[in-house]
Parts: C-alpha cells; structure tokens; sequence
C-alpha cells in the first residue's frame, strides 16, 4: 500500500535529519580541529558494534565490495567532506555536496540502466539551488582544493549509493550486517590518517564522551542502517534526493538550538530544497524502472522487492 512505502520515505528520511545534528553536536561538545578522529570515532565503533550483532562476515567477493562501498560511502567521504568544510567559505561545501542527486541520477543511467527524466534533473536543480539559499553566506575566496574535495565527497558518496543499489546483498545478509561491513572497511581507512594528520587521539571528558557515544550510535550506526536500508528498497534517485533534508536540518537547528537567525531569504531556500525533496519521491516513485543491477540481488531480495512492487506501485530504492 501507499502507506508502507511513506513510511518506507519517512525512516529513511531519518538517516539525513540526523546527519544534520552533526554540526552542533561537534562545535557544543566535541575537542576542536580534529576532525579526522570525529570520523574514526564515528565510523569504526559503530561498525564493530554492528559486526559484533549481527555476527556475520563478509564471503568471498564481498570482501572485496564491502571495502568498495566502505570507502566510498565512508572512508572517502568523511575525511573529503571535512577538508572541504574547512578549506572553503560559510556553507559551500553543502552547496557543492547538493549537486549529490544529479550525479546520481546519471550514474544511474550508467550503471542501473535508469534512464533520467527532465523532471528528475529539473527537481535535482532547484534542490540545489534551494540548499545553497539555505547555507551560503558572505561570499569569501573560493580554495580550488576546497572545492575539488567537495566535488570529490559529493562524487564518491553517489557512487557508493549507486553501486550499493546495483551490487543488492550476499544471500541471507540483511542491511544491519552490510551496514557493519562497510563502516568497519571505512573506519579501518580513516585510523591511519587520522594518525598521520592529527597524532595521538585527544583527551576526552564527560561531554566528548557523550557527543562521540551520540555520534557512533544514532547519527553513525542506526543513520546508516537505515539509510542502506532504504537503498535496497527504494530507487537510487528517492534516496539521494532525501539528501537535502540535512542542511535544512542543521539550519533548524542551529535557529532552534545555537540562537541563529533565518533570514526570508533562507526560509525561501528551505521551502524550496523541501519541495524537491518531495517530488523526488513523487516522481522517482512513478518512474522507477528495473535495473539490470537488481537481477544481482538473492532469490529471497528478488522475492522481497516482487512484494514491494505490488504495494507501492513499482517504486524500487536505489
């Protein structure tokens, strides 16, 4: 039923509104510039959480794709998303990282076989544009590798959410375990760096403990479950434009919780990335199309997703 499925969009849509609590989380309770550790402290402890839960292991080939979706979704991403977060001016980055949906939808066409729409790439647009109404502030000089890692985060987490959708799960694994496979290969990526970068982890008291306890748990372990969760029963487009919701979800809570402003001109901008966000549901609902992709999935995956098509009109997560 239709209901199932908006309920489906709504649990997935979880995942980016806590995303969007990072921010205050890190600048209230966390040790300054380390933002590498922030990431290892995120990504590895849930990851062996999840792993000691589910107690599964990746099998053969999956060793090898669970460390491809591991740093793309992960080990790539967090340590390019906090470069560029530094290196460039007020809310660049999340206007970069808004270009998210329109290189989905044509990785998509490249590797699920999921030809674009105008409407897609119209909605993919003005989700942009709404976003960058949202977060950019003073103009200020643009840091070319500032930019070329925000390209990089934004191009890498979109191929990590492609080629999730198209490598489906290994028999009888559900998306709690492959969650904990790729947070671990991620987190096991970004300790060395972090090493390097940053030097010995820093001293944590009772408040840090608590941001980082916050941030491995429901922003990082229970965000990311339920995000690839929603890659395999949803179209690869729904999810990415479910994207949005985190800067608009940072922007309320930094009006609610840090005593900001939101100026017309913001308020606009939510309006409008929220009414993409929408009609990327709408509309990738509609026109899902079978990938060839989705023929990768296990028998009782094949069997699930038959189910899904009948109750919610054909719509399949990327």
């Amino acid at each position: 039923m239709a209901s199932n499925r908006v309920a489906l969009i709504l649990l997935t849509a979880l995942a980016p509104v806590s995303w969007g609590t990072t921010y205050a989380v890190t600048t209230e309770f966390l040790p300054p510039d380390r933002p590498l550790f922030t990431g290892l402290m995120r990504a590895l402890p849930a990851g062996l959480l999840l792993l000691a839960v589910t107690r599964v292991l990746p099998r053969g080939a999956w060793w090898v794709k669970s460390a491809v979706l591991g740093a793309l979704n992960i080990g790539a991403f967090f340590p390019l998303l906090f470069l560029s977060a530094y290196r460039l001016p007020g809310g660049m980055a999340a206007v970069v990282g808004s270009v998210g949906p329109l290189l989905v939808v044509g990785l998509s066409a490249l590797l699920l076989g999921q030809r674009p729409t105008v409407r897609n790439v119209l909605t993919g647009v003005v989700a942009a544009f709404g976003v960058s109404l949202v977060v950019l502030k003073a103009a200020g000089a643009l840091d070319l590798v500032g930019v070329l890692a925000a390209l990089a985060a934004t191009a890498s987490m979109s191929a990590g959410t492609v080629l999730t959708k198209r490598w489906g799960r290994p028999d009888g694994v559900g998306p709690l375990a492959l969650t904990g496979w790729q947070l671990t290969a991620g987190g096991l990526l970004i300790a060395p760096l972090a090493l390097l970068a940053e030097g010995a982890p820093p001293a944590l008291d009772g408040r840090a403990a608590a941001g980082y306890l916050y941030l491995a748990l429901a922003n990082t372990a229970v965000a990311y479950w339920l995000w690839f969760r929603g890659i395999g029963r949803l179209t690869a487009t729904q999810v990415t434009f479910l994207g949005p919701l985190s800067p608009l979800t940072a922007a309320v809570v930094g009006w609610a919780v840090l005593g900001q402003t939101l100026t017309p001109l913001q308020l606009t901008g939510m309006a409008l990335a929220f009414g993409a966000t929408v009609v990327g549901q709408v509309g990738a609902g509609r026109g899902a199309v079978r990938s060839s992709g989705a023929r990768l999935f296990s028998s009782a995956e094949e069997n699930h997703r038959k189910v899904s098509m009948d109750v919610t009109g054909g719509a399949l997560r990327r």
